[in-house]
């Protein structure tokens, strides 16, 4: 089962618990594949790609979160603007109506006493990563491979170019 937070800012967070049987780089891959898997069935609405030139107007499914010593904001952090925005955990079926704006060091504290946690139960039934992993193999299979790390990762085995493609040499 996966869970939905405002980031705080303009992005949404979406976790899903899953059982601890695999390592970070199979973790990153898996979510590769359900990013590519999302992708490919709303093309003109997600894009894995990393370059900001390349994403258009499209939802930027960020990969690189499932990766080792990755940040983002808790669940009910303030964050450090103005408005004192807070990370917000939401019901599934309160998104397409949130204002992310509304969340709130001074409208948080009422929405929990009156509404609950959405994420009190997040715990209780963790998922496999099986299911996502196999599209990775079979996107593997299909000549797609690695897609790039953070600039602050080292260089990894298989990774495209850390280059803005308007910013690359073409081959002559």
């Amino acid at each position: 089962m996966a869970f939905v937070k405002t980031s705080g800012y303009r992005g949404l967070h979406v976790f899903a618990p899953i059982t601890p049987t695999r390592e970070f780089l199979d973790v990153r891959h898996a979510v590769i594949g359900a990013a590519r898997e999302l992708a490919r069935r709303m093309p003109t609405r997600v894009t894995t790609n990393w370059w900001k030139e390349e994403r258009g107007e499209r939802i930027f499914i960020d990969y690189n979160q499932a990766n080792r010593d990755r940040t983002m904001a808790g669940a009910y952090s303030p964050r450090p603007l103005s408005h004192a925005p807070v990370s917000c955990p939401l019901e599934w079926s309160e998104l397409a109506q949130t204002d992310p704006h509304a969340f709130t060091i001074l409208t948080v504290p009422n929405r929990l006493r009156d509404q609950g946690d959405p994420w009190a139960t997040m715990h209780e039934q963790p998922g496999s990563i099986d299911v996502l992993y196999s599209w990775w193999e079979s996107d593997l299979a299909d000549g797609l491979g690695e897609l790039p790390f953070p600039p602050d990762f080292p260089k990894m085995p298989g990774e495209p170019p850390r280059v803005l493609p308007s910013r690359a040499r073409r081959p002559d």
